[in-house]
């Protein structure tokens, strides 16, 4: 069996496309950048789950701990194109319920800090949370794209 000479994203590009690939970047970039400041700051985060008042006390810390986490894997899963299908269905996932999260809360009018990439709280975020709703609606697009190359394409592919 020949080894692939191609390099590394040479060879990710050829398979999957420069706009994938591109894409997967981005969303890797953006997850490991976002779960960077939650995880020098676990208090500060928790303090950000608990004002979206969606999750009951008992999973505050846990999830303080445990999303940024999840994150910095996923994020950095998608770059090097590790379990690229799971890594791209929980990336995915994770956008829409931050997505729907975001979105209840505005329903409910309440304009929070998001806590998406920074835990400084000090009275100088003035952003409204309908921005915060575009910005993670743009997200959604990329990985949504993906999803669909991913999973939707490959089963077209196979029933024709």
């Amino acid at each position: 069996m020949a080894k692939d000479q191609t390099g590394f994203l040479r060879g990710q590009w050829k398979q999957e496309g420069l706009f994938a690939l591109v894409a997967r970047m981005i969303l890797g970039a953006v997850f490991i950048y976002a779960s960077i400041d939650k995880i020098l700051n676990p208090a500060a985060f928790a303090k950000a789950v608990y004002n979206y008042q969606i999750l009951p006390e008992g999973l505050i810390n846990l999830t303080a701990i445990v999303l940024p986490c999840l994150e910095l894997i996923l994020g950095i899963f998608l770059i090097i194109g590790l379990f690229r299908e799971g890594s791209l269905g929980l990336v995915t996932f994770l956008l829409l319920v931050f997505f729907g999260s975001m979105v209840f809360n505005l329903a409910r009018g309440l304009d929070i800090h998001c806590g998406c990439f920074s835990m400084s709280t000090d009275g100088t975020n003035n952003t409204p949370m309908v921005l915060y709703v575009f910005r993670d609606g743009l997200f959604l697009l990329p990985a949504l794209f993906l999803l669909y190359r991913t999973f939707l394409s490959r089963r077209q592919i196979a029933d024709a």
